[in-house]
């Protein structure tokens, strides 16, 4: 294969993986806007709609710690490709449920299917990206989590007012096994598979060794850095609008558009910084520390503000905290495993990540009845990024174009890139 063709190639595969998790991320975000739809049909307690999240992330969490796993062996065209078809399946399956058990575990399904495309993309991008180029790939990839819930927010509500939520959840289902299928046709897990015209992408594959994980402290630094931000950007985002009304006494409507303002900034800023990183060689260790610390100050500021126009300017700020940090520590995983256990080590830390997403959001509402000082709430989402912040502190990174497992591998894998 020429050297432009393989480099042209790379963004096709980077395509792909944006593609399907956009549409898990729709899967995910469908929730919302529906679920009051859902409880109303399936006879559910506005009480107990919270224990269909819970199954999805029980599922999700397990899917994560599993799937990168899974992608090392399998190869990351297969996990990307197949989870995405059960998913796309699953998410069908549950806009024709008819109780609240079937419900459950279908929710349990979607989140167990759902959560292998972020290993399986970051193996695939780590793969065909330089360690000095993945910033702005990894940030474009991860621009899936925000499109995804604003796609699902603008879309489902007009399917419900117009049909039903059941022609909403068949409607993206469908959507994610045609993208998933196409995926299977088009990537290819390296550029050998290309040069090979291997359209069957079967490679003799043996199961990874996980013991250089295990050992690795710097990961598992990487993993409670990140659960420190996923700990402030969801209790952020699962608790703000309420305490905003219950707190300052803010209207439901200028609280949304808080919300939007704060979310807004999500889809740019990933790229963004991705970009800016590549560009100055920067590396992920000091942004990260530079962007938690950030994040934590705003989140404390945003405790101490009482007014609309104040809540207003202050949201972009949060936004960028809460946004920027994801595509530099995805970015920074592949870099401490080297790209052997790329797919392992992303599974792993995303794991632990989306443990804040569980743990945040119960501790902030109890913080909050237990003082009903809303300062108090912010305190506790603020204390999140500095600690990891402060986790970071302590990673040791290699130089900025480096991989940790294999520097001079992840340079030349690449064909012409």
């Amino acid at each position: 294969m020429k050297l432009q063709k393989s480099s042209q190639y790379r963004w096709v595969v980077l395509t792909m993986c944006w593609a399907i998790f956009t549409m898990t991320c729709v899967d995910r975000s469908s929730w919302g806007p529906a679920s009051s739809f859902v409880g109303q049909s399936l006879a559910v307690p506005v009480a107990a709609l919270g224990i269909f999240a819970t199954g999805y992330y029980i599922g999700y969490v397990a899917s994560n710690a599993f799937g990168g796993f899974l992608t090392d062996w399998l190869g990351g065209r297969m996990l990307l490709s197949v989870t995405g078809v059960l998913a796309g399946l699953v998410m069908f399956a549950f806009g024709s449920v008819e109780s609240t058990t079937t419900g459950l575990v279908v929710q349990g399904l979607l989140g167990l299917f759902a959560g292998a495309d972020f290993a399986a993309g970051l193996k695939l991008i780590s793969t065909w990206f330089r360690p000095a180029q993945r910033g702005l790939a990894i940030g474009i990839f991860m621009t899936a989590t925000s499109l995804g819930t604003v796609i699902a927010n603008a879309v489902v509500p007009r399917i419900i007012a117009e049909s039903s939520w059941r022609d909403s959840y068949h409607m993206f289902g469908i959507i994610t096994i045609i993208i998933s299928v196409l995926t299977f046709s088009l990537v290819r897990n390296e550029p050998q598979d290309v040069e090979r015209a291997d359209h069957s992408g079967s490679e003799s594959r043996s199961l990874p060794n996980l013991r250089p994980l295990f050992t690795n402290r710097d990961l598992l630094l990487l993993g409670l850095a990140g659960f420190g931000g996923v700990w402030g950007a969801t209790g952020f985002i699962t608790w703000s609008n309420t305490l905003m009304v219950r707190g300052n006494g803010i209207d439901p409507v200028d609280a949304g558009i808080v919300l939007v303002m704060f979310s807004i900034i999500a889809i740019g800023i990933k790229p963004i910084v991705g970009w800016v990183t590549d560009a100055l060689r920067l590396g992920q260790k000091i942004p990260i520390i530079f962007i938690f610390i950030v994040f934590g100050c705003a989140l404390l500021l945003f405790g101490r503000l009482s007014t609309f126009t104040q809540f207003l300017w202050c949201a972009p700020l949060v936004g960028f905290g809460a946004y920027a940090f994801s595509p530099l520590t995805a970015a920074l995983a592949p870099v401490l495993s080297g790209k052997t256990l790329a797919g392992s080590a992303a599974g792993g830390v995303n794991a632990v990540w989306q443990l804040g997403s569980v743990a945040a959001p119960a501790l902030v509402g109890a913080v909050y009845q237990a003082t009903d000082s809303f300062y108090s709430a912010f305190v506790i989402l603020a204390i999140g990024p500095f600690v990891g912040a402060l986790m970071a502190c302590f990673i040791r990174a290699p130089r900025p174009g480096k991989s940790a497992g294999d520097r001079d591998a992840a340079e030349t894998t690449i064909v012409g890139a």
